[in-house]
């Protein structure tokens, strides 16, 4: 394989996110996890939805499925959801809060979303994060918090606007409880500002959401991600605006597992997970009546009572 000229310098690896369908009009961009890089801190998976319009009357249903061993973190940045779980929590999340489900030994969720009136029809565009947790934490009780936008920190740092979704950075700290040290922060950039990245966190990446950014060594355009060497100095540079996401953090204790929705440092701990999802053992969301099989299962016979 290639080596990007990106690849020199600060930059330690540069990944193109790839294109994915979700099924009912929904297509995804996946920049983790790359047989090239697994994990960036412990952030395991990052999906950009959209950004898609939907026909007035549409709307993008995610069926109820099961997770072990992680954080998913749902940030919009256009559309509206509705997130119910098998915790009891049903909670609508507008573009810039923060749903955090911790999934630990095992939860199930479904989402609805629709856009900003929300009617159906109309534009969805976010990012769909997973972060896993750490071995002491993997089997922890299932819960799910809400952080409206004005709960987060949001300031100005060299042209940019930057709002820390989760963890510390730039001597902000987010309000978004996590279970390792991390950053996760959506940076808007003015034409011609230039940011330099904290060497505080172990592992660091950029993601660019929109516009391009001017690294030491070439142009990072939209939908790739640039991964950086370890306490290296990092300045980021945007010539015409952008806006990006910066996030890192802590390595993980060791690598992990990850199988359809499920993420453990124990291969074990999946099998049993694909036998309790099959059995239906991961509990039940109020009002739901349809759930995504396992992969390579058969079909049920009839939808979930």
């Amino acid at each position: 394989m290639s080596t990007s000229p990106l690849e020199a310098a600060e930059v330690e690896l540069v990944l193109a996110a790839r294109s994915s369908d979700l099924g009912g009009g929904l297509q995804v961009l996946r920049a983790l996890p790359q047989a090239r890089r697994r994990m960036v801190g412990p952030f395991v998976f990052l999906d950009q939805m959209g950004p898609v319009d939907f026909a007035a009357g549409r709307a993008a249903d995610v069926r109820m499925h099961p997770h072990i061993g992680l954080s998913t973190v749902t940030y919009l940045f256009a559309g509206e959801g509705v997130h119910k779980d098998t915790v009891g929590s049903v909670q609508r999340i507008l573009p810039g809060d923060v749903n955090w489900m911790t999934a630990g030994r095992g939860i199930a969720h479904s989402e609805h979303i629709t856009h900003a009136t929300g009617a159906p029809g109309g534009r969805l565009y976010g990012i769909q994060i997973w972060v896993a947790l750490p071995k002491a934490h993997e089997e922890v009780a299932p819960a799910f918090v809400h952080h409206a936008a004005a709960t987060l920190p949001e300031f100005g740092e060299g042209g940019a606007r930057i709002r820390l979704v989760a963890g510390s950075l730039f001597g902000e700290r987010s309000p978004v409880k996590t279970h390792s040290e991390l950053f996760y922060a959506d940076v808007a950039l003015e034409p011609g500002a230039v940011l330099g990245l904290p060497t505080e966190h172990e592992e660091r990446a950029v993601y660019v959401v929109e516009g391009a950014l001017e690294l030491s060594t070439g142009t990072l355009p939209p939908g790739h991600m640039a991964v950086f060497q370890r306490g290296a100095e990092v300045c980021l540079r945007a010539s015409e605006g952008a806006r990006v996401l910066l996030l890192g953090g802590a390595p993980l204790d060791g690598p992990r597992h990850i199988w359809w929705n499920f993420v453990s440092s124990s291969q074990e701990r999946i099998e049993q997970a694909k036998e309790d999802w099959l059995a239906q053992r991961f509990g039940r969301i109020e009002g739901a009546t349809d759930f995504i099989p396992l992969p390579g299962s058969p079909p049920p016979p009839v939808s979930y009572p």
